[in-house]
């Protein structure tokens, strides 16, 4: 998606303009980033607004309502403007003449569902790291969100103009892949015809590890059973680990997401170079690690504290909160320690903008590694953590608790085989990363408005039924979608003066600049809630044609009319597919 040039963008052209006029008005050198052109709060106000003259008039030297007046002068006389009104201290309220909207219009059915697609990224690489689950058994419905969260968010950086990379970092390392191990070793002696009986307290009791335990025993046999724990763990947590991420990879590809890198934890120290111990020396010769005493956690008990020199990073001289310990008493890292090494290697990838997605329990892990980032880079690499908050799974608003095959969650794979990929992914992007998420399995397949997924994908097939309901009125009307636009191009969009067709291609034009936001913020959700609205706004247009009759899309006596109506749902039909693909939600032509 990176690789197609920017397209039109009405706010951002609007925005040049008034720089234009700013930098014509103001002595030079002044700095104008902090001007921005966006829709009013209020549409009553106008199409657009600019707090320029706010920004600007102590650098100017000047009243805001003054130079706002200035700046309005010269906008009246732009081609683009209808009118501008000067609001409060010195707002300013522009209101473009139509033209402005069947340019975006003829915009999008040029360019098709590339429209929305932005260069603000200018090509800078961007890591997204998300899923990143432990390898210890398949993923639940809490992985879900943050999955889908991740690819969602990396598509939008794409579309954005950034060069995305997608990262799962395999936490195979540390006491959990051991638990795993001794979990499969008990599967591997029952499939070799031992009752091992209840499955004993801390370790995995799903039965989603027999089949690790009959692939030991397909390539071992017994000779696993004459062997120390020593020799058999690691061989055994090898096979562990590869097969749970093969399912991984499986249940992902369910929800179409793929990575383009799994980044092992054990590779950190098993490669022939530690870097985790290259990164704390890296950051002792910087002074930022020293040997010393931590005083006692507030409010924990005592006997839960171990009062010892140790070696630690020197966090609050980055923004955390206390110095964290980076060796454990028995001389192995702390997770810290280890996740500080990784974060460096992402930076020495060449990754100076990273995004990692996290589950609702790491929130209070956020200061730390980006204490850490900012010593490792010297404040000259970013880290936004976006923490996904949990899902609630509900079957007709009753909570759905159990899986028999993972013992005590409900797996990915089981949501997704019962609602499918689409409607997963649209509703866990149907609500800010955040919020706690109550997901219904009942209600995404309602075909009803109060479906958003349903409404939305509704909109693009409605769009399709119109265009074969309207292949006996336009003579000549393509139904491929390059030539059907390339067609609907020479129509006369002036005939579009209902103002519930201008408020929707007003709506339309609104899409680039959702994109750049959307992605500058890290908020794939705007997306989700702008096609709502747009399906919606679709929705309610074509019912008003059925009231009233001289509305409608396809009027049998007037082609021209008919044509100019289609290239307005032409242009609903690509922004709902260019969205819906950020997404990675499919856009139906049909749907039953």
């Amino acid at each position: 998606m990176s690789n197609a040039p920017a397209s039109h963008n009405l706010f951002a052209d609007m925005l040049a303009r008034v720089h234009g006029v700013c930098g014509a008005l103001l002595p030079a050198g002044l700095d104008l980033s902090r001007v921005v052109v966006e829709p009013p709060k209020d549409a009553s106000h106008g199409d657009m607004a600019t707090n320029a003259a706010m920004v600007l008039a102590k650098d100017a030297k000047a009243k805001p309502r003054d130079l706002a007046e200035q700046i309005a002068e010269k906008l009246r006389a732009d081609d683009l403007v209808a009118a501008v009104e000067i609001a409060g201290p010195g707002f300013i309220n522009i209101r473009l003449k139509p033209h402005a909207w069947s340019d975006a219009l003829h915009a999008i059915l040029r360019e098709g569902e590339s429209y929305g697609r932005s260069a603000i990224g200018k090509a800078e690489k961007v890591n997204v790291e998300y899923v990143s689950a432990n390898p210890t058994g398949p993923m639940h419905v809490g992985h879900c969100r943050g999955a889908v969260f991740g690819d969602a968010l990396a598509s939008l950086l794409a579309a954005a103009g950034y060069d995305v990379t997608r990262e799962y970092y395999i936490n195979d390392a540390g006491a959990q892949v051991d638990v795993l191990a001794r979990s499969a070793f008990l599967r591997y002696r029952e499939a070799l015809g031992e009752t091992i009986g209840a499955i004993p307290e801390g370790l995995y009791p799903g039965d989603y590890l027999k089949p690790v335990g009959e692939a030991l025993k397909a390539e071992h046999g017994d000779k696993l059973k004459a062997m120390s724990e020593t020799r058999w763990l690691p061989i055994v947590r090898a096979k562990a680990i590869a097969m749970m991420m093969a399912e991984v990879q499986e249940d992902l590809k369910a929800l179409n997401i793929t990575h383009d890198v799994f980044f092992s934890e054990r590779s950190l120290v098993d490669t022939g170079n530690n870097r985790v111990a290259e990164t704390i020396d890296f950051l002792r010769d910087k002074g930022d690690v020293y040997e010393g005493r931590l005083p006692p956690p507030k409010g924990a008990p005592v006997d839960d504290y171990e009062d010892r020199e140790q070696t630690l990073f020197r966090a609050t001289a980055f923004g955390d909160d206390v110095d964290r310990p980076l060796l454990k008493s028995d001389g192995s890292y702390t997770y810290f320690a280890s996740d500080i090494a990784y974060h460096k290697n992402k930076v020495d990838r060449g990754f100076a903008n990273m995004v990692d997605v996290w589950g609702a329990d790491h929130g209070g892990y956020i200061k730390r590694v980006q204490a850490a980032i900012k010593a490792v880079t010297g404040d000259k690499a970013t880290l936004d953590v976006k923490i996904v908050q949990l899902v609630r799974l509900l079957r007709n608003g009753e909570l759905v608790r159990m899986s028999k095959r993972s013992g005590d969650f409900v797996t990915l794979r089981e949501v997704v085989d019962e609602v499918g990929s689409d409607a997963v992914r649209f509703m866990m992007l149907f609500r800010k990363n955040d919020a706690v998420l109550d997901f219904d399995l009942a209600k995404v397949l309602e075909q009803s408005k109060d479906n958003p997924v349903f409404y939305v994908q509704y909109g693009h097939a409605r769009g399709y039924s119109i265009f074969r309901n309207a292949l006996e009125v336009v003579t000549g009307l393509p139904q491929h979608f390059a030539e059907r636009s390339a067609f609907l191009d020479k129509a006369n969009l002036a005939r579009l003066e209902d103002p519930s067709e201008l408020d929707l291609m007003k709506q339309l034009a609104l899409y680039p600049r959702v994109v750049e936001q959307a992605a500058l913020a890290h908020e794939p959700h705007r997306i989700a809630f702008y096609l709502y609205d747009l399906a919606s706004a679709f929705h309610a247009l074509w019912t008003r044609g059925r009231d009233l009759p001289h509305l409608r899309f396809i009027i049998n006596n007037d082609a021209e009319i008919t044509t100019a109506r289609l290239a307005l749902v032409q242009g609903v039909v690509s922004v709902l597919a260019s969205g819906l693909a950020v997404l990675g939600v499919s856009a139906p032509v049909e749907m039953r």
